[in-house]
């Protein structure tokens, strides 16, 4: 095996071990996705199982594609194939299996090393019908990137992730197909390498820029409008966003509405719902951040704190959004501190016969805990009394309530400062 490895593996092979008849049973009904091709007499594949539609070949150590005749009998109807982590090197190669899978909508080739490698000319037009490519991790050059998007005219997903990209190159030709790209983990730092993606692909919907050190967005805000005019969703996590100012350029893209952005150095001095409200209110037109959808609720909660937020701040460090919310809001009183914690010891006020006296009360304590406090007070033991609670802030509206049960907490009574205990002794 280590050997076959060594020495490369062509696709055919793959696919005649990895599907033959021992390996993968014969099946028959709809959704089934394997069937049995019929083949030309004395051809190589007769008797053997076609694939199904979508066809994962990940890791086998595929170097080529092997007979183009077979490729072709085995992926006549393959749409979605994964080749990620094999050993393809010559995009010759991968153009010969392209080239005789007429019907594939979906190519991953993440994982090869494809760095240096290029097409001549006119194979990259067997790429044509894809919609979605992945070249993660291939280290491809962008002038291969632009000979491929050239060729595919309905290109709609393209992944570019950690290529090891510093900087982008323009393509002259556009590709306004293209709805989704994600170039995650490379090293773009300057807006003005990002900014070259909305030339080139001027349709882009959804921009995942996660893991770059993108340290700032230096762009007018025509500019920004003309460049991304169709970006519905930015992911910007673990960028290297400092300022708000960046975050306030956000609100030039026209069409924007779900943003990604945690793990920046702006929001490390902040806790969790400082970043959520400051950055809820910065945005009005966000309606997904960090993956949560914003409440209209959510909205005003944040814009009223973000108000609060800045009102002892000097008047020349006020942003504008605090000026644009004081308008729609006024200018707000700070909030009142109330403890919400819960209360551990109360004063009531204990009542038997003519007697009248107060006592504190611990309130994690239980009822069968009070009766025996109260033997000091009344000179009855616990057995001879029955306890009742008065809710002095209701008065006499409801009648006493008895407190039964031995083992229920005083807290459950909801007691406060003031109200009553009444002890009657039992009768016989």
């Amino acid at each position: 095996m280590e050997s076959e490895e060594t020495e490369g593996r062509t696709l055919v092979q793959v696919i005649s071990e990895k599907y033959s008849p021992e390996n993968f049973p014969y099946c028959r009904g709809p959704g089934v996705g394997v069937v049995i091709r019929t083949s030309p007499q004395g051809s190589p594949v007769k008797d053997r199982l076609n694939l199904p539609s979508i066809l994962v070949l990940d890791g086998c150590g595929i170097t080529e594609a092997g007979d183009e005749e077979e490729v072709a009998v085995f992926c006549a109807h393959v749409v979605e194939l994964d080749l990620s982590h094999n050993q393809l090197k010559d995009w010759g190669e991968i153009s010969k299996i392209l080239s005789n899978i007429p019907n594939l909508d979906f190519l991953n080739l993440s994982m090869n090393p494809l760095r240096g490698s290029s097409l001549e000319p006119g194979a990259a037009e067997a790429f044509s019908g894809l919609r979605r490519l992945v070249l993660n991790n291939t280290h491809v050059t962008w002038n291969m990137v632009h000979a491929l998007t050239r060729e595919i005219p309905e290109l709609e997903e393209l992944f570019l992730c950690l290529n090891e990209y510093e900087s982008v190159s323009v393509s002259s030709t556009s590709c306004p197909s293209l709805r989704l790209l994600h170039i995650t983990d490379n090293q773009l730092q300057d807006w003005a390498e990002v900014r070259k993606l909305g030339l080139m692909y001027p349709g882009l919907v959804s921009l995942i820029l996660a893991n770059n050190s993108l340290s700032s967005i230096h762009e007018p805000e025509d500019s920004l409008q003309r460049l991304f005019s169709n970006l519905c969703s930015i992911n910007l996590h673990n960028s290297g966003l400092s300022r708000w100012e960046d975050i306030e350029k956000l609100n030039f893209f026209p069409k924007l509405q779900e943003v990604r952005l945690m793990g920046i150095p702006l929001l490390q001095p902040y806790t969790d719902q400082e970043r959520r409200c400051l950055m809820v209110a910065q945005l009005p037109h966000v309606t997904v951040l960090n993956g949560s959808v914003v409440t209209d609720g959510e909205r005003e909660d944040a814009e009223r704190f973000f108000i609060r937020y800045h009102m002892d701040c000097p008047e020349d460090e006020l942003p504008q959004r605090y000026h644009t919310l004081v308008a729609r809001y006024g200018r707000l009183a700070p909030l009142a501190e109330v403890d919400l914690r819960p209360l551990c010891h109360v004063q009531v006020e204990v009542r038997f016969g003519d007697l009248t006296e107060t006592l504190e009360l611990r309130l994690d304590q239980t009822v069968a805990d009070l009766k025996k406090q109260l033997r000091a007070v009344v000179q009855l033991p616990p057995n001879k009394i029955r306890v009742y609670y008065i809710d002095r802030q209701l008065g006499y509206a409801l009648e006493p309530q008895e407190m039964k049960y031995g083992a229920r907490a005083l807290h459950s009574y909801s007691i406060r400062d003031g109200d009553e205990i009444l002890v009657v002794p039992k009768t016989q």
